[in-house]
């Protein structure tokens, strides 16, 4: 098998792509802990340390996962459950993208580094969340909402309340955008006996879940704003947010789930880099 063709494999098994749901909400941080743009060596440093994290978080959970991955037709052609990779070789590359996140860690400011099984633990117990509780959706927000605070506290070494309430707002908004893609597996969920809201609380009622998580995450961003005494800039970026995740809410309905790939993929892709921009812009300005 050559080289590249397993590079690829190995870029399809982390969705490597999705990184630009979380690395722009890293920079947002690295960026409001200094109040201007960090020096280039800090944010590649932060960037490494985001693309091992998120390798290694996408790793353990395919790893985790792959037994009822490869009994759900949705899933059953990723490269655990199609035999594209073995689980030998995915361990091998948790293990070189924990090295890579660690690495980076080290380079950054030493407050993170004794924190760095925090992130870890999160990665392995999300996994398995779905096999208990319906609140799977908020622990996989809460270790992506990581990004920002991990950030803020790695360029700045400073404890502040900002990073905290950055950290709650991704999380909502991750979690709430969770929700709408577990939509798409509520009928193999139940028959497997896994929990999530659609299938706790119908799917109804979950997307309503989703609008209350996203309303409360806008509005933890409005309160950073207010507590770091941020420009107009950064709130007619946060405006575009607000009406991109309205958008992203009305085109999933419980009657028609045709669109929840746009909505997930798409749109957030799209509503994390409006925000960096506007933050970006606040500081240049």
């Amino acid at each position: 098998m050559s080289t590249v063709i397993t590079a690829r494999r190995f870029v399809s098994l982390v969705k490597f792509e999705h990184t630009v749901f979380a690395l722009p909400f890293a920079f947002v941080g690295a960026i409001l802990s200094v109040a201007e743009v960090p020096a280039a060596a800090a944010l590649g440093w932060v960037t490494l340390a985001m693309v091992g994290a998120r390798s290694l978080a996408m790793a353990l959970n395919r790893l985790i996962d792959a037994e009822i991955d490869a009994r759900n037709p949705r899933t059953a052609t990723r490269e655990l459950p199609s035999g594209l990779l073995s689980r030998v070789q995915v361990t091998v590359f948790c293990v070189a993208s924990l090295a890579v996140f660690l690495v980076a860690v080290w380079q950054l400011d030493p407050i993170v580094h004794p924190l760095w099984p925090i992130p870890v633990a999160l990665f392995v117990l999300y996994p398995y969340t779905k096999r208990f509780t319906w609140l799977c959706h908020l622990v996989l927000g809460l270790a992506t909402g990581l990004a920002p605070l991990g950030a803020w506290l790695a360029v700045s070494g400073r404890v502040d309340v900002a990073p905290f309430m950055l950290w709650a707002a991704v999380a909502l908004w991750i979690g709430g955008f969770d929700i709408i893609y577990a939509t798409t597996d509520v009928d193999f969920d139940r028959r497997e006996g896994l929990y999530s809201i659609p299938v706790r609380f119908g799917i109804g009622p979950a997307l309503m879940v989703t609008r209350v998580c996203h309303l409360l995450a806008v509005a933890l961003l409005i309160a950073v704003g207010v507590h770091l005494g941020l420009g107009p800039l950064y709130y007619l970026g946060l405006a575009i947010v607000a009406a991109l995740l309205g958008y992203e809410n009305a085109i999933v309905r419980p009657d028609d789930l045709s669109r929840v790939n746009v909505a997930f993929f798409t749109l957030n892709g799209v509503i994390s880099i409006v925000f960096l921009a506007g933050v970006l812009a606040d500081v240049l300005v």
